[in-house]
């Protein structure tokens, strides 16, 4: 038991003293301290995670905006033409196209998400396909919306 002892003691020792070299030369040593994005070329992979956690941010702050129109629809009268109003102009019209194309590249990621929480996807490749397949279907599927909303309501 005293050599089990002593064999840690010795290998805290020698540990604490490998930490104490071990800052002594980072010290000396100019460098950064860690990578930064002047360093790193972007990548497609983490761009379309910095969006998968932008559009979700991006959705919660657009949230309260569908809630007003849906408070003010059963408000009625008044509200819901301010409401409409505010969806009809031009910079209401481009927020919701945002919120829109927020709202599909989500869902598509969050399925890629999905895909890669069983086990599959990993190798670069498919990361790579798959990430261009979530660019393309989002796109496409708020514009596919935009041009049904349009053909429900008879035109701008």
């Amino acid at each position: 038991m005293y050599v089990l002892v002593g064999v840690f003691a010795g290998a805290c020792e020698a540990t604490e003293i490998h930490n104490e070299v071990r800052t002594k030369i980072m010290a000396t040593t100019e460098r950064p301290l860690s990578p930064h994005l002047q360093i790193y070329r972007p990548q497609l992979t983490s761009m379309l995670s910095i969006a998968h956690r932008g559009t979700g941010v991006f959705l919660t702050l657009g949230t309260p905006l569908l809630v007003y129109w849906l408070w003010s629809v059963g408000a009625g009268g008044a509200d819901y033409a301010a409401a409409q109003g505010f969806f009809g102009s031009f910079i209401g019209r481009l927020v919701m196209f945002a919120w829109s194309y927020a709202l599909f590249y989500h869902l598509c990621n969050g399925i890629r998400h999905l895909y890669w929480d069983v086990g599959g996807g990993f190798d670069i490749e498919t990361v790579y396909r798959t990430g261009y397949t979530v660019l393309l279907a989002s796109a496409v599927l708020t514009v596919v919306a935009w041009v049904a909303a349009y053909a429900t309501r008879g035109g701008v």
